[in-house]
């Protein structure tokens, strides 16, 4: 498909919301309309050669679903659906939330629960952003100094989002335009 997708976890609507703002960066034309992944079935994500996923942080070091108290289905749920190496071939970026004041030992790790799983699945990875303006303690999502994909505190930095998210899309638009072979 010659569109970005975009695909999302949420639990309470924020990465949802998050995702529409990434949507509504991109644009009609170059992406998908956003959609939860308790909604979909494997093969309506892997038609997208480049993806945009989001998740919640939710549980204690967990990818969110049932066993860490989702009240709906989630990214646990969906990946259980997924063949191992289904990811092969696909440029992926990658945002999730956390709360760096409330959960400053554990911020953000859903998402490096997520990029594990993905890397393990064959999926090209893109979009790593800084740790600078962040107040935290540890963060398992860190590798080399630098958060695996857009870290959004909407509870803490809510007034930081739009600028974090144009700075962030601007950075991986022309790497997964590229993966689709279109010019920037």
């Amino acid at each position: 498909m010659s569109k970005i997708g975009i695909f999302f976890g949420t639990e309470t609507g924020t990465t949802r919301l998050i995702a529409k703002k990434i949507h509504a960066r991109l644009g009609d034309e170059l992406a998908a309309k956003p959609i939860n992944v308790n909604r979909i079935e494997p093969a309506d994500m892997l038609q997208y050669d480049a993806l945009i996923l989001g998740t919640p942080s939710y549980g204690v070091g967990q990818i969110p679903g049932a066993s860490a108290g989702c009240l709906e289905s989630n990214w646990e749920e969906f990946l259980a659906k997924m063949p191992q190496g289904d990811f092969t071939g696909k440029r992926v970026a990658l945002f999730g939330l956390g709360a760096q004041e409330r959960y400053t030992e554990r911020f953000a790790i859903s998402l490096r629960r997520l990029y594990d799983k993905l890397q393990a699945m064959g999926a090209e990875l893109v979009g790593d952003w800084s740790t600078e303006g962040y107040t935290f303690e540890q963060s398992a999502s860190v590798v080399d100094g630098r958060f695996v994909g857009l870290v959004i505190d909407q509870r803490t930095q809510g007034m930081l989002t739009d600028a974090r998210l144009d700075a962030w899309v601007a950075q991986v638009r022309p790497l997964l335009v590229e993966r689709l072979g279109l010019s920037a």
